[in-house]
């Protein structure tokens, strides 16, 4: 693949990061098998165009001879469960998530197709209406409901487990691990811990189960298709983040991000349109507003955990931004 010497790469914000690709033979070894894997579905590359290196992937952007791109991408040990659990998903909510076109679980190597336009473009090309957003939060709500019934399979492919009564046990280990928080952050975290115990009680009691939520659901994980006459279907990708946990706290990250855009006073319609499809006799709108509210004021410390799923030789560049989300904890939530 001699495009790889002239193809572009991109290591914006992590310019002395530490990945696989450094290693010749790693390289080599990626490389040989992306030509066979591609070979199996009739197709071929040059090599990548694109190189994307952060401390938490390496993922390839690959031309193909249709005219379309595949990705590859390699995980960290932390998230190896990536591509195993991107295939589970296919299986069971097919249509909400890529399917991939080759694995190797082993070494975390995943082989993606085309997902269409990214949803980050399309809101950078101009206005997208709040129905849009609406449709994003009630599609991936369907799509968790839809995993309640599989969520301890999942854990057994390695997805992180934090449900919500073990969040306390989360929260202790993740403050007594992170190097980077000062004297006067611990004190702050030890002050809150009874209050997080409650809220993860409270929540518990509430009555939703735990299932598979993505924790990072921003819009550049997100692919959008539009259909004349139909309303938007969205695809979710990029899985490495992800916990079986409360399905709420998704809400953080994503309705931020429409707040940016259309204004606080939009966010309870886009939690209700998320909420609709947890909603039943046993489950009442006032009982889910309530737990959405505590969801988010818990949502930071899974953003936490996720700073821990780098390559080995990046493993403490997340704890500052580990350690920034634990103390957000203290936020007031914005629903």
């Amino acid at each position: 693949m001699d495009s790889v010497k002239t193809a572009t790469v991109d290591r914006t914000g992590y310019p002395d990061a530490v990945t696989p690709w450094e290693d010749p033979d790693w390289r080599a070894a990626a490389l040989d098998w992306i030509t066979t894997s591609l070979a199996a579905h009739g197709l071929r590359t040059p090599g990548p165009d694109r190189i994307r290196l952060r401390p938490w992937s390496v993922l390839l952007r690959l031309p193909v001879q249709d005219s379309a791109v595949r990705w590859f991408k390699a995980n960290p040990p932390g998230s190896r469960f990536e591509g195993p659990l991107t295939a589970a998903l296919a299986r069971r909510v097919p249509g909400h998530v890529l399917t991939p076109l080759a694995l190797d679980a082993d070494r975390g190597w995943s082989l993606l197709p085309p997902g269409g336009d990214l949803f980050r473009d399309v809101l950078a090309r101009g206005p997208v209406p709040l129905a849009a957003w609406e449709r994003l939060l009630h599609q991936y709500a369907e799509t968790q409901h839809a995993l309640v019934p599989y969520a301890d399979s999942l854990l057994t492919l390695g997805v992180p487990s934090a449900r919500t009564l073990e969040l306390p046990a989360l929260f202790d280990r993740l403050v007594a691990d992170n190097p980077a928080l000062l004297p006067e952050g611990r004190r702050r975290l030890r002050a809150l811990r009874p209050q997080l115990l409650d809220w993860s009680e409270e929540l518990a009691a509430v009555g939703v189960p735990d299932t598979l939520d993505h924790t990072d659901l921003h819009d550049g994980q997100l692919f959008h298709r539009a259909t004349p006459g139909a309303p938007p279907h969205f695809t979710f990708f990029d899985w490495g983040d992800a916990a079986v946990s409360h399905p709420f706290g998704c809400l953080l990250v994503p309705l931020r991000r429409a707040a940016e855009l259309h204004g606080p006073a939009a966010l309870p319609r886009l939690r209700d349109a998320y909420l609709e499809p947890w909603t039943s006799p046993h489950l009442p709108a006032p009982s889910l507003r309530r737990a959405a509210t505590l969801a988010w004021r818990l949502a930071p410390l899974h953003r936490a955990h996720s700073y821990g799923r780098f390559f080995p030789a990046e493993a403490a560049t997340g704890a500052p931004d580990a350690a920034r989300w634990l103390l957000r904890l203290a936020d007031e939530p914005e629903v």
